[in-house]
């Protein structure tokens, strides 16, 4: 299984950043914060764009959130920057042995579980919301 891409927890730290910060959140400070290339920020700063979460003013003029701090969830962060492949945050291994009884039925035996365990974390996720983090860095 592979684990959840870091764009999640950028993503978070980006708008957490926004969400607190006086100075203007432009691509290189929130790349001093995070501690990464601008083009990963820019990257996840389109995505988090396109999903309605940020502005972005062209040049250096930085970025600005488009919905209060406590409208905006983990899990729509998590959504927006597309983390999981298909809907599907756990994927099986290809090909297992048919001839096999494990191998022949571990999907079936897994798929439930596992889409209970993806269904039980969006849900906290959903319950999580930027001015609730915010107020820790505070």
């Amino acid at each position: 299984m592979k684990q959840i891409s870091s764009r999640f927890s950028i993503a978070v730290h980006i708008l957490s950043l926004i969400a607190v910060s006086s100075k203007d959140c432009t691509g290189d400070f929130i790349a001093g914060s995070v501690n990464t290339n601008p083009v990963i920020i820019r990257r996840i700063m389109g995505m988090l764009k396109k999903a309605g979460l940020v502005d972005i003013r062209p040049g250096v003029g930085g970025a600005s959130l488009l919905k209060d701090r406590d409208q905006i969830t983990l899990l729509d962060v998590y959504r927006a920057v597309e983390v999981i492949e298909d809907g599907q945050l756990f994927n099986f291994h290809d090909d297992p042995n048919p001839q096999c009884p494990v191998g022949r039925n571990i999907e079936a035996a897994l798929r439930s579980e596992m889409k209970e365990a993806q269904s039980a974390m969006e849900q906290r996720l959903a319950q999580v919301n930027l001015s609730q983090l915010a107020a820790q860095f505070v």
